[in-house]
């Protein structure tokens, strides 16, 4: 059985992977660089870079595919009708992806296990395609619940959208012969509302690589390149999209603007015009946006943060969620000051790695931020904490390693037929 484990081959089905910057680009590449640290293999199938300007990527423009190594991962990348933002520009982007990632498909070597990122939906189509034409299981990653979340964050007002991706949804759960939730509160809506069975479920929490994102000694130099060297610095590092509701930690920083705290805001999204222009609307002087930068350079940045801040907007669906720039944050060593409810709010109260606050209240959130800012050994305590409990908990060497064990224990069956290896291992057995 061990044995077994040790010489799967993963192909993982993405919309979303590196060189893009972003959450589910940071854990995919990461657990797919895990995996093969493990003993199993990995093949990538995945977009043409885009994300999330909505332009392909210099070097890989006017091209149909193409296949290139990454971290010791061979990356199948095929064309895709890139779009920014919500609305039909964006289905159309999942729909074409869809459509060409049967082309990165045929590429690849026949899998032991298809693993299929979701958001979007659209993705398990090919997926369960390629897995009924290989005859091995699919996984299906839930990152996000569809169309919950959609609908939710008021993404579109057509019945006919949200039936359709109802449909999908349904499909989806029901073909998929493995689902991986990333959070207790994802796994919890699949059984009790979703009616999937939870001998189906797996669990892959979000987790952090403590080698990349850890503490360092704080770079003067950075802030004196960035012109903050005498202020104390508030960090959020991650996706400004409309689930995080970043307008309200603009309204916090307007409400510290005379207190020698800047908001550092690091990263791209769907909302990051919007909240450069009110900025600038606010005549806010204690606000820098950067562009998005490597993971390996986050912690750079950390370094000369006095905290890191994370938001979600107040809808309940979001409480199910982990953000994983939380546990990058702690990874960091620094304290987390977090506005929102859920797991999120739990993981940082387990370990007492931070301040939590309700979600879109502005005046909260420069409360705590300023009470964070004001107790040093407090704050550096926290950090500690955060630290160690990420070593503890987090690290994706161990959550990897029970996920596999989860593989294989919930297994599927009928009717995916063998593999190659498993008829040799099999056969070794019956000698």
């Amino acid at each position: 059985m061990l044995g077994e484990l040790q010489a799967m081959r993963f192909l993982i089905l993405t919309q979303y992977f590196p060189p893009e910057v972003g959450a589910p680009q940071t854990r995919l590449s990461a657990f797919a660089r895990e995996l093969i640290r493990q003993g199993h293999s990995v093949e990538v199938v995945t977009a043409l870079p885009n994300y999330p300007r909505g332009k392909v990527f210099d070097g890989y423009r006017n091209r149909w595919n193409v296949c290139e190594t990454i971290d010791g991962v061979r990356v199948h990348r095929t064309w895709v009708y890139a779009s920014l933002g919500a609305g039909w520009k964006r289905g159309v982007s999942f729909a074409s992806f869809a459509i060409t990632s049967l082309l990165g498909l045929r590429k690849c070597a026949r899998p032991d296990r298809i693993f299929v990122e979701s958001p979007p939906l659209t993705l398990v189509l090919p997926a369960i395609l390629a897995a009924r034409f290989w005859r091995v299981p699919v996984i299906m990653n839930v990152a996000d619940l569809w169309p919950d979340s959609i609908r939710a964050l008021g993404l579109t007002r057509s019945s006919i959208v949200m039936k359709a991706l109802e449909t999908l949804e349904r499909f989806a759960y029901a073909q998929s012969d493995m689902i991986s939730a990333v959070s207790d509160g994802v796994q919890q809506s699949l059984v009790r509302e979703k009616g999937v069975p939870a001998s189906k479920i797996l669990l892959l929490e979000n987790g952090v690589d403590p080698d990349i994102f850890r503490p360092q000694s704080p770079d003067e130099e950075l802030k004196y390149t960035l012109g903050i060297q005498d202020q104390r610095i508030v960090l959020f590092a991650g996706t400004h999209g409309l689930a995080q509701g970043l307008e309200h930690a603009l309204a916090a920083a307007k409400l510290l603007q005379n207190e020698s705290i800047h908001f550092l805001f690091i990263g791209d999204g769907s909302a990051k015009a919007s909240l450069i222009q009110l900025a600038s609307q606010w005549h806010l002087r204690n606000v820098t946006f950067l562009p998005p930068v490597d993971p390996n350079d986050v912690a750079r940045y950390f370094s000369i943060a006095d905290c890191g801040m994370a938001c979600q907007r107040d809808v309940a669906l979001l409480e199910g969620n982990r953000p994983a720039k939380i546990t990058s944050i702690m990874a960091c060593g620094k304290p987390v000051v977090f506005a929102g409810r859920g797991e999120g709010a739990r993981l940082v109260e387990d370990a007492r790695g931070g301040v939590v606050v309700q979600p879109e209240d502005s005046l909260a959130l420069a409360n705590a931020i300023r009470n964070v800012m004001s107790n040093p050994v407090s704050a550096a305590q926290m950090g500690r904490n955060g630290r160690a409990f990420v070593e503890q908990h987090l690290t994706w060497r161990s959550l990897v390693g029970d996920w596999l064990t989860q593989v294989l224990a919930l297994r599927q069956s009928a009717p995916v037929a063998p593999s190659n290896r498993e008829r040799a291992a099999q056969a070794a057995v019956g000698q």
